[in-house]
């Protein structure tokens, strides 16, 4: 009997593939706790964990329905060597005659599979992930020999495709964007729903890491990971947020607290980046329970939520596939500097930035305006070098992986692209900050203070950014009045400003 091999990724863990519609004795599933993918940057220890706990269990599911399934741990991996050299080891012991893989979602390992498969013996099929709503290239296509790719067109024809919230041609209500209605922040004695979490007993993975001296950083409680590491989990988290968050999801989705990590989120990327869930079913669950209870769950709430599954997140993958491997390399600001040491530690004065990347540490999870406008927006101020920015990002989020990582970190984020993602720079004073949490409460530095011992730095380095992009940024009519503003501002306190953000910028490191 012929024998065929098929690889499954770390973050093609899906259950409803059509590979696995019957069970065949004659093909093999394998799936490769790989050295290479817990070194190619610095990896919290919950991202590493959660992906190989979350294989470890797809691969015993995969055995408990029949179908032939060789896990290989890292400690097997590494004495067999090279991804390349797993892949010839198997076909050779076990008389593999085709080998198959699926569509991976980052360049790097597309292109891996493409060089091992013209170097192998055997014939070899790609096969799709049928996972996303779209095709890898349909945004080139449909933005063929446009400037920018506009995320709101993209998003509107897939609302039509999809029959999604749509009444015939036209959106529900006669809107198809509910953004200014999603910018709340949350009042003074609210308690958000808490967060669901598990409690996943991983000491044998975390075992396996330190012997092979894997280098991590981050915190994971008592060797327990809170995230899901397999689809009923994963099942459950969504139901939670559909029965709990949804009804606030919207409104608060940008809201930022000291006390509360989660708010509304979903915090179901994870599960959805390795496809233990689907996007397609996160979103008919939300719209089912929204039509369910349309007095207690706003449309606001709904629409804020698809569109940051069928649009935001197809966006992004169209752009990178459209726009890799050349918008790794973009730097249009050329920014040079290093991070600042405390983005590993969280030891800054500054609430905003020691909140965030401290839940980071804890958590491996931060929200969406978080990661843009506190950590983003911080780092693009400072002048940090994109691929600082990028190989952090990377690191730290359990759900981060670089089709959608570097779109929105060295894209929206750090403006790097020049405007390919974002149409113009998204950074803020601490008005901002001040405006949408209650980090500037609690803080050794005054929000409202420009200059001085205690002025917020996020101030100084504001205008200072401004000052110095003039000549890149002054034409872009979305900040204009930015530029309006810095030219009516009086000399001396301009002067007095670019000196504050001067001193940040030399004592980074103790600010």
């Amino acid at each position: 009997m012929s024998k065929t091999f098929r690889l499954i990724l770390g973050d093609q863990l899906n259950h409803k593939h059509s590979w696995f519609n019957s069970v065949n004795d004659s093909i093999v599933y394998v799936i490769i706790e790989l050295e290479q993918e817990t070194n190619y940057v610095k990896h919290h220890i919950q991202k590493v964990v959660g992906f190989f706990a979350a294989m470890r269990c797809f691969g015993d599911e995969l055995k408990a329905k029949g179908h032939q399934v060789n896990y290989i741990t890292l400690n097997e991996s590494k004495k067999i060597g090279s991804l390349e050299a797993i892949i010839e080891h198997l076909i050779d012991t076990l008389k593999i005659e085709e080998f198959n893989y699926q569509l991976p979602d980052e360049l790097r390992l597309d292109n891996q599979l493409k060089d091992i498969c013209k170097n192998i013996s055997i014939p070899s099929t790609i096969f799709d992930t049928e996972h996303f709503f779209t095709e890898r290239d349909e945004l080139s296509i449909q933005f063929k020999d446009k400037k920018s790719y506009l995320m709101e067109t993209f998003y509107r024809k897939l609302r039509k495709r999809f029959d999604i919230l749509m009444d015939g041609d036209k959106p529900i209500s006669g809107k198809w964007n509910y953004d200014k209605e999603n910018r709340k922040k949350l009042p003074k004695d609210h308690t958000p729903f808490p967060p669901k979490v598990f409690k996943n007993d991983v000491s044998d993975i975390i075992k396996e890491l330190e012997e092979n001296e894997v280098d991590t950083f981050g915190e994971i409680e008592a060797k327990h990971l809170i995230w899901p590491i397999n689809r009923k989990q994963s099942l459950a988290l969504l139901k939670h947020f559909v029965n709990n968050c949804l009804p606030l999801f919207g409104q608060f989705q940008d809201a930022m607290d000291v006390n509360n990590w989660s708010i509304y989120h979903a915090r179901l990327s994870f599960s959805i980046k390795t496809k233990m869930l689907s996007p397609s079913e996160v979103v008919v669950a939300a719209i089912k329970k929204w039509k369910e209870n349309e007095d207690e769950i706003g449309l606001a709430q709904i629409e804020g939520f698809v569109r940051q599954i069928l649009g935001w997140r197809e966006y992004m993958r169209g752009v990178y596939w459209a726009e890799m491997p050349k918008f790794k390399t973009l730097n249009y600001f050329k920014h040079k500097n290093k991070l600042p040491d405390w983005y590993w530690t969280g030891d800054t004065k500054m609430q905003c930035l020691s909140k965030s990347i401290k839940q980071s540490l804890q958590y491996a999870y931060a929200h969406h305006i978080q990661r843009l406008m506190i950590t983003g927006s911080f780092a693009l101020l400072a002048g940090c070098h994109p691929n600082e920015v990028d190989d952090w990002y990377l690191g730290i989020y359990i759900d981060a992986i670089e089709w959608v990582e570097i779109t929105n970190t060295r894209g929206m984020s750090q403006f790097a692209d020049g405007g390919i993602v974002g149409t113009k720079p998204y950074c803020s004073s601490a008005n901002y900050i001040n405006k949408m949490s209650n980090y500037c409460s609690s803080c050794y530095y005054n929000p409202k203070e420009r200059t001085g011992e205690k002025a917020c730095p996020f101030n100084s380095l504001y205008w200072n950014f401004h000052y110095q992009q003039k000549d890149l940024l002054s034409k872009n009519p979305r900040i204009g009045m930015v530029y309006r503003n810095l030219d009516k501002m009086d000399k001396k306190v301009l002067t007095a400003i670019l000196k504050q953000a001067k001193h940040y910028l030399k004592n980074i490191n103790d600010i």
